[in-house]
């Protein structure tokens, strides 16, 4: 198994504080793997098979039992009087009142919690009332770049492998099954797909019109790294004959983002210095995902996809990430990391074109500060043009 370094080392920081460990996101992206990985490495330190209690909620023996309190009791009547027991719960959302059966685990003073879940509702207003101050969330996503080619055994990976990638996406799962077929990949993110909308969305919203929103899907996964609105879309649908309004667009859309399917950048204007909103971006989890449910695989659009796939690695990497308004221009990426620093990111294929060039250049272009300004490409030169650094993608997300 690929050890998913960057999240392991958040679970060993936080081990045996007293405080719930939530792991979220999408669906199949590791996250029962990342918690086997970890109750392995608690063995191998010394740790009691007794002392550590997994559960996962979508297995049939974990749904019987009628009341969370039920669960709760089954739990602690589980534990070991000797040194910290280790609670996993994998798919907590499965249960209902899940944050109190959480709530009433983290009382008890030998008792260390982890947890997954699949949709955002993990941080919803009950949750955190309920929760205030007794739990703290790690996003996980699909493979990295990094990953991808540890994954795959590429010693020296290059751009070549980075448009791979682009196409492939970074679920674990579907990797392993690409091996065996196409055909067998593809199924799998359907599959994977419909399971999201049949288990994770239907559930807990109202969707009145099934066509419009696969259509939203369909349009949000083309649009990736275009400023888009609930208003612009609600009018490109009225020319497809998709009766849908701004705030149904508006609502469909946060339920495509407590899914995990998709992630909103909002939009900062730098000389105001204040959050727009509107003309915010939405960025689609994984584009391996995004090809196979456009029904295409987009080489004419690898500059939005590397923008998708650099915003999230800025994610993984802790920062905090805006789409930056500099008068008439507009910042890709204004990223904030977890020391409070601010560093500026345009992304394209290549700068080798003089309007290119001039263009991705310009948007840096009267900002008084002195905040690193970094260009991200294909083109295997780095130059630098009066302090802004350009960078090779292959190397900047293989952290080189």
């Amino acid at each position: 198994m690929i050890q998913r370094k960057t999240y392991l080392s958040q679970l060993r920081e936080l081990k045996d504080v007293q405080i719930i460990k939530v792991v979220a996101g999408v669906r199949r992206c590791g996250k029962s793997t990342l918690f086997e990985l970890f109750r392995n490495e608690l063995l191998q330190n010394g740790v009691a098979a007794s002392n550590i209690q997994h559960y996962n909620l979508e297995e049939p023996e974990n749904t019987n039992f009628e009341h969370w309190r039920d669960f709760y009791y089954h739990i602690k009547n589980s534990l070991s009087n000797e040194g910290m027991n280790y609670i996993f719960l994998d798919e907590i959302q499965m249960l209902d009142n899940f944050e109190r059966l959480l709530d009433g685990l983290h009382i008890l003073k030998n008792v260390d919690v982890y947890a997954t879940g699949s949709n955002a509702y993990l941080l919803s207003s009950e949750l955190a009332t309920i929760l205030t101050g007794r739990a703290v969330t790690i996003e996980m996503y699909p493979f990295s770049f990094a990953e991808y080619a540890e994954y795959q055994k590429i010693e020296l990976p290059s751009d070549a492998d980075l448009v791979n990638y682009m196409q492939i996406g970074g679920f674990p799962q579907a990797l392993e099954l690409l091996a065996i077929s196409r055909s067998a990949y593809e199924k799998y993110l359907k599959g994977l797909y419909s399971t999201i909308l049949e288990k994770d969305i239907k559930p807990r919203n109202a969707i009145y019109n099934e066509v419009a929103f696969e259509n939203l899907l369909r349009f949000l996964s083309d649009s990736i790294g275009s400023p888009v609105s609930s208003k612009s879309i609600a009018d490109y649908f009225i020319h497809t004959k998709d009766t849908i309004d701004d705030k149904t667009v508006s609502r469909y859309i946060s339920i495509l983002n407590k899914s995990y399917l998709f992630y909103h950048a909002h939009r900062f204007d730098l000389k105001g210095k204040k959050m727009l909103k509107t003309q915010g971006k939405e960025y689609i989890v994984d584009c391996g995902f995004r090809n196979v449910l456009l029904g295409r695989e987009n080489l004419s659009d690898l500059g939005h996809i590397l923008e998708n796939i650099v915003y999230f690695e800025l994610l993984r990497r802790g920062n905090s990430v805006w789409i930056g308004k500099n008068v008439a221009h507009e910042i890709d990426f204004v990223a904030k990391d977890v020391n409070g620093y601010t560093h500026y990111y345009q992304v394209c294929l290549t700068m080798r074109e003089e309007s290119t060039r001039k263009r991705e250049l310009s948007a840096f272009m009267n900002l008084k500060n002195h905040h690193p300004k970094t260009v991200i490409c294909l083109d295997p030169e780095e130059p630098t043009y009066n302090g802004i650094v350009q960078r090779n993608a292959t190397k900047w997300l293989l952290g080189l």
